[in-house]
């Protein structure tokens, strides 16, 4: 029931696990301890000294727990979360600088730590990339559960919660997230900071729990108890409804678990329009826990399997046989379906073992993905022969990041042939040959699509870089990103040719960037002619019960008048009514 009396909020955040959820609300208020700042005598610094050492090892003793409890429960990609947070407290970065600001400054323990945190979490916000920068609060846990054990607080408390609870945090762990979400209550989450690549959104998404995050002051502004109605793809909450919008939001559900076993049922059925083109839905996935859920909603491969949360906050780069063993768990857990593997798509100031960082004026355009890995052939070696390796247990194609220019393809392709062989003298056994494609995700690769796609056996679209490319905008940056338009005259040219060019060369074209799992661009990408779009697990159905539902050809009618608009608010404007119309006709 809604509560009438109390007057409707409404918050706007992002949207980060699709879905519809309506609960009550459970504040999670794990309030940050006030840190004491003490200045020390000379005889209390070795003692203070002492002191931190005992909170470390304490809380390396609490991740170890944590991490073999979520491994067990969450599977070892979770728990690596956990290992990355124990690693921290012994990296000289942050431990050295504790005890050097305790010895020279002559300050208490709690009030080094914080100020390590705050250095270090500055060197997070500079990362360009919006998964990296996200790691910044994975300091401020492991510095926050420092600070708790130096003064005796309590950590890592279990919270009771009701069922159906919608869960509001201004933050949560990764240790709080896992937790709740196995717990089998939680409808929905709803944080104040966080986005896309957040540790509450991977773990939403992996349990297909719909959750809104950079929600502002959604903490302070939702009392216990509130009713909330969440919708995870839109990113919309609305904190005590209107019996109106209490009864939209059901009806939004209802069609969403509909919309959801009519895809179960048909989720063996091909994603054909019905005049017979042929689309393949395929999945992105971070962690193989999101495997099951991608299955379960009629996912036909992976599309996309980003490795580089394997590199992620650790002393030294993964070996080649942990690159092997992880690739050859998702080869086998898709049981011969297609795996589309990215290189390391990361930037040189986030490679581990990386001890010089310096700070390049542009990282965004900077040595990132393809050209760092070229820049450092024996980190790029590695997991080549891992991926060679792995190429034996499944289906699987391997795609390079932010490729520009064909001198870089080549480069990469020799590379992978220069393992190959030095494999097979080994007498390493290997798969047959896998397609090799690449990732076309800047204006220099779209307009040489068509070379490029002589030397490439297939095309990926990371629309998120192309269309930020193309605009010259920064989407993280807030005052130019209402210019992030997708349906930008010029980004419709860019993917039209792209997709010529690969149908020219008779090449696959796939798309894995965010556009490609909206709903309201699902025409448009049919239109084109894209064989293949990957998505998050939840976005499937949806998309799915479009295509199964339309004609190609109305559809190219469609992007032919859209075409003939000018800008891009005009373009989207037409194409939201149509699809909404169309949309609520199906219903």
């Amino acid at each position: 029931m809604s509560s009438q009396a109390t007057p409707t909020l409404s918050l706007k955040g992002i949207g980060a696990s699709p879905g519809v959820a309506v609960g009550h609300a459970y504040i999670l208020d794990r309030k940050r301890v006030r840190t004491p700042k003490l200045r020390l005598a000379e005889a209390e610094v070795d003692p203070e000294r002492m002191r931190m050492k005992t909170a470390l090892d304490l809380s390396d003793r609490q991740l170890s727990e944590l991490k073999e409890q979520i491994t067990r429960s969450e599977g070892p990609e979770h728990g690596l979360i956990l290992e990355a947070h124990r690693l921290m407290l012994h990296d000289p970065m942050f431990v050295d600088e504790v005890n050097r600001l305790i010895v020279e400054d002559r300050i208490n323990a709690e009030w080094a730590v914080r100020r390590v945190a705050r250095k270090l979490k500055h060197l997070f916000d500079n990362i360009p990339d919006e998964y990296f920068r996200e790691r910044r609060s994975d300091v401020e846990y492991v510095a926050d559960r420092v600070v708790r054990n130096l003064m005796g607080q309590v950590v890592d408390e279990e919270v009771s919660l009701p069922d159906h609870a919608v869960v509001v945090a201004h933050d949560l762990s990764p240790a709080d997230t896992a937790m709740m979400a196995r717990s089998g209550r939680v409808a929905g989450f709803v944080t104040d900071l966080g986005g896309q690549t957040s540790h509450t959104a991977i773990v939403a998404r992996a349990r297909s729990i719909p959750a809104v995050v950079g929600a502002g002051r959604a903490s302070e502004q939702i009392s216990p108890g509130d009713l909330v109605a969440l919708d995870g793809t839109r990113g919309l909450v609305l904190v005590n409804p209107t019996e109106d919008q209490l009864k939209l939001f059901h009806e939004t559900m209802r069609r969403h678990q509909e919309i959801e076993a009519r895809a179960l049922e048909a989720k063996d059925l091909p994603a054909q329009s019905t005049d017979g083109f042929r689309m393949r839905l395929v999945g992105n996935i971070e962690f193989p826990e999101e495997i099951p859920s991608l299955l379960a909603h009629g996912a036909e491969g992976i599309g996309l399997y980003r490795t580089e949360f394997m590199f992620l906050d650790r002393k030294s780069p993964p070996t080649e046989e942990e690159q092997y063993r992880a690739y050859r768990q998702v080869l086998e857990a898709m049981g011969g379906r297609p795996v589309t593997i990215r290189t390391l798509d990361l930037g040189g100031d986030k490679v581990p073992g990386k001890t010089k960082h310096e700070k390049e004026p542009n990282p965004a355009m900077g040595l990132r993905a393809i050209r760092y890995c070229l820049a450092n052939r024996e980190l790029f070696r590695v997991q080549l022969r891992a991926l060679l390796r792995a190429s034996v247990h499944g289906h699987m194609r391997m795609m390079f990041p932010l490729i520009c220019g064909m001198s870089e393809l080549r480069e990469a392709r020799s590379e992978l042939e220069a393992c190959r062989t030095e494999l097979g003298r080994a007498g390493v056994p290997l798969g047959k040959r896998f397609q090799v494609g690449i990732m076309v995700e800047t204006p220099s690769a779209a307009l040489i699509a068509d070379r490029l796609a002589q030397e490439a056996d297939f095309f990926s679209v990371g629309t998120n870089d192309l269309i930020q490319y193309s605009l010259a905008i920064d989407r993280q940056n807030r005052d130019v990103a209402y210019l992030y338009k997708p349906l930008h005259l010029s980004v419709l040219r860019s993917l039209k040719n792209i997709v010529s060019a690969a149908k020219g060369a008779g090449i696959p074209v796939a798309m894995c960037g965010e556009m490609a799992g909206d709903p309201i661009y699902a025409l448009v990408l049919l239109a084109l002619g894209f064989d293949e779009l990957s998505m998050t697990a939840g976005q499937i159905p949806t998309v799915k019960g479009i295509i199964r539902e339309s004609n190609r050809a109305d559809a190219q009618q469609l992007l032919e008048t859209a075409m003939e608009l000018t800008t891009a608010e005009e373009i989207e404007r037409f194409i939201r009514t149509e699809m909404e119309r169309r949309l609520g006709e199906q219903q």
